[in-house]
């Protein structure tokens, strides 16, 4: 039995076990998770799908991660910034994304936050609470790997602080992962970085 240890994928080389659930998950643990991500509207994006996760698994929403970009104009500030009451009927209509009004309501309102920071002030405030990468050792197992951290903690009150909304602790880890400020790839996994 695997105690959460990497497991060898369809290719032989060793993964973390969630990403052999799927397919999708495969190639977003091989292609993109962990992997650092810059700029205020990748960014937005991934802060606005950890948001609609929460609560959920992250294959459905990655799954539904093209009809959350077509639905919110590619996760562009100040296009989402400037959507109407219209639009947000449309959103909460829409059977492409997750249609749970406070989820929706917070994307928005975090669009015309953002709108009014210089470019490249999330991406600066973000990358700001990325922990020293020796801080802490590769995990061996999932069950190595936390929830929580005291720099997602910070990172949720900076967030909060400046206005965003549905930004808790456990989301800005997520966040944190999917954007490469932290490595969580096990210690075995093909996909962890090297030094």
């Amino acid at each position: 039995m695997n105690a959460g240890t990497a497991l060898a994928g369809p290719d032989g080389a060793p993964r973390c076990p969630w990403a052999l659930s799927a397919p999708d998950y495969t190639a977003y643990h091989d292609e993109e998770w962990g992997r650092p991500v810059h700029g205020d509207q990748a960014l937005f994006e991934r802060l606005s799908l950890e948001a609609f996760q929460s609560g959920l698994s992250w294959i459905t929403i990655l799954r539904r991660r093209p009809g959350f970009r077509a639905a919110f104009a590619d996760f562009d500030i100040g296009r989402v910034a400037a959507f109407t009451d219209d639009d947000r009927s449309r959103l909460l209509a829409d059977p492409g994304i997750i249609r749970n009004r406070a989820k929706v309501d917070a994307t928005l309102a975090n669009a015309r936050v953002l709108s009014g920071w210089a470019p490249g002030e999330l991406d600066e405030l973000i990358w700001s609470h990325a922990p020293e990468p020796a801080g802490r050792p590769a995990p061996r197992a999932l069950s190595d790997v936390p929830a929580v951290t005291p720099e997602s903690t910070t990172l949720a009150k900076a967030l909060k602080k400046r206005g965003l909304r549905f930004v808790g602790p456990t989301t800005a880890y997520a966040l944190m992962q999917a954007c490469g400020l932290v490595d969580d790839h096990l210690d075995t996994c093909v996909a962890r970085r090297r030094p």
